[in-house]
Order: C-alpha cells, then sequence, then structure tokens
C-alpha cells in the first residue's frame, strides 16, 4: 500500500528548475532512500512534502488525501514528522524538555485546564511525561536527559532530532542527513535506531550521503540527478545501474 504520492512535482525558484516532473511513490512500513549529487533537488522535495514550498505543478497525496496546498502544521497534524541537515533544537533546554515540546499538538485538554492543572489536565501531562521517558529510552538518550542540549555531542544531537519528530507520533518519517559527520559506529548505531523505527510501524523516507548506510538501510531506492528522477529500484539495482554510477556513484561500486 502506497502511505504517500508523489506525483508530477515541479517546482521553480527566479528562472531555476530545482524538480521538475517527479513521481514516484514510498509504500507504508518501508524504509525508502532518496539520493542524489548536491543540487539534486532532494532537500527542496522534502520542502515541498513537508508543506515548506507548495510545487508550481504536481501534486502530493498523503493516505489518500490530497496534501499539496496545505500548512506546515497541517501536514504535521496529518501524521508526517520531519528532521532537518542542522539540528533543530532548543538549545538552552534539557534533553527531556526538547521531546516534551513535541507532544504540543496532542493536548486532548484544553490550555486552561492545564493552566489551572485539573485532575484531568495533571493525569494527560503525566502520560505525555511518561511516553517522553519512553522515546528517550528508545534512542538512548535517558541518561542524558537533564542536559542541555547545547552540551551534547553532535551524534546525541541527530538523535535528539529524531526523539522531537517521533514524539509528534508520525506515519511518515522524513530524516534529512541523518547520520552525516558521524563516525562509522555512531552511524551504525544510528542505522539499527532507522530500522527498530520502521519496526514500530513509522515509514521512513531518508536523505543520505552515506551510501554505505543507504545501501544497507533501505528497501528501495529513488535518485534525483538536476531535479529530474533518474531511476529507481532496490540497493542493488541501483548500484548497478550505469546512470547512477555516472551521475553519482562514480566509477566504483559499492
Amino acid at each position: 500500500m502506497d502511505l504517500l504520492q508523489v506525483r508530477n512535482v515541479t517546482k521553480i525558484f527566479g528562472g531555476l528548475i530545482a524538480l521538475r516532473d517527479v513521481s514516484f511513490d514510498v509504500r507504508q512500513s518501508e524504509i525508502c532512500g532518496l539520493i542524489g549529487p548536491n543540487g539534486a533537488g532532494k532537500s527542496t522535495l522534502f520542502n515541498v512534502i513537508s508543506g515548506f514550498y507548495h510545487p508550481d505543478k504536481g501534486k502530493i497525496v498523503f493516505k489518500d488525501h490530497e496534501i499539496t496546498s496545505l500548512r506546515i502544521d497541517q501536514i504535521a497534524q496529518l501524521g508526517i514528522g520531519r528532521i532537518f541537515q542542522q539540528p533543530t533544537l532548543f538549545m538552552q533546554e534539557t534533553v527531556f524538555e526538547n521531546v516534551y515540546s513535541g507532544y504540543y499538538r496532542h493536548y486532548r485538554e484544553p490550555a486552561w485546564k492545564a493552566f489551572l492543572h485539573t485532575p484531568g489536565a495533571n493525569r494527560e501531562d503525566a502520560e505525555k511525561k511518561q511516553k517522553v521517558m519512553e522515546i528517550l529510552d528508545f534512542m538512548g538518550l535517558s541518561s542524558l536527559k537533564d542536559d542541555l542540549a547545547a552540551n551534547l555531542p553532535h551524534g546525541h544531537q541527530r538523535a535528539l532530532a529524531i526523539a522531537i519528530a517521533l514524539a509528534t507520533e508520525p506515519e511518515l518519517l522524513l530524516l534529512d542527513e541523518p547520520v552525516t559527520g558521524m563516525n562509522p559506529s555512531e552511524t551504525m548505531a544510528m542505522t539499527e535506531k532507522i530500522r527498530r523505527i520502521r519496526d514500530r510501524g513509522i515509514t521512513v523516507l531518508i536523505v543520505e550521503h552515506d551510501m554505505k548506510a543507504v545501501m544497507s538501510l533501505c528497501d528501495r531506492i529513488v535518485v534525483l540527478s538536476l531535479g529530474v528522477k533518474l531511476v529507481e529500484g532496490t540497493p542493488s539495482q541501483i548500484k548497478e545501474d550505469d546512470r547512477v554510477i555516472e551521475a553519482y556513484l562514480g566509477k566504483q561500486v559499492m
């Protein structure tokens, strides 16, 4: 079953065509990779899917509902979470507080009840705090819950960004370069966490330049080049495709 459908998406900035007639699907419960050289249009496409940009042509369909013209917050409400290339954290807040902020859209009780600490609001708050701790434990961050985000090393900041996205309870998670800048052991740990996220029933669309990570992690891969979809297929098909080798992977097949 297709969870996300990208149909004939074109995005133009001035005279620059960043995306041209791009179409592909993301199937439910898979890890789908989106790769290509710098300037291929990967981040632009993420911005279109998540509502930061609206396409000049084409449409985005999520769970059989067109979301092309929706706002960022409306798309998030429907169940699309995202992390960015650079971690968007509250640097002077604790790890716990960062993840707790991700639950803002799930509160059932109105704000005035939370302000007055009514029994219902207190119960809901306790439930959210328990869920925060479960996410921190899942991402290996529970021992750092009281640390400031600014004091975390790079790998833990990336893990925290994903933890915040998980707190929004997404059905589709967009990961923009989640292992960039990590050493091999950190990369291995993060790819295992991404597999576990998928095993929890969350579909993943990932942009990443670490080809070893992409090839070992993804069920399918979509390749962009100069804003155009070049090819899509399984990792083994992508590695052997002459067009991909010429445009991106180079002469050494991984």
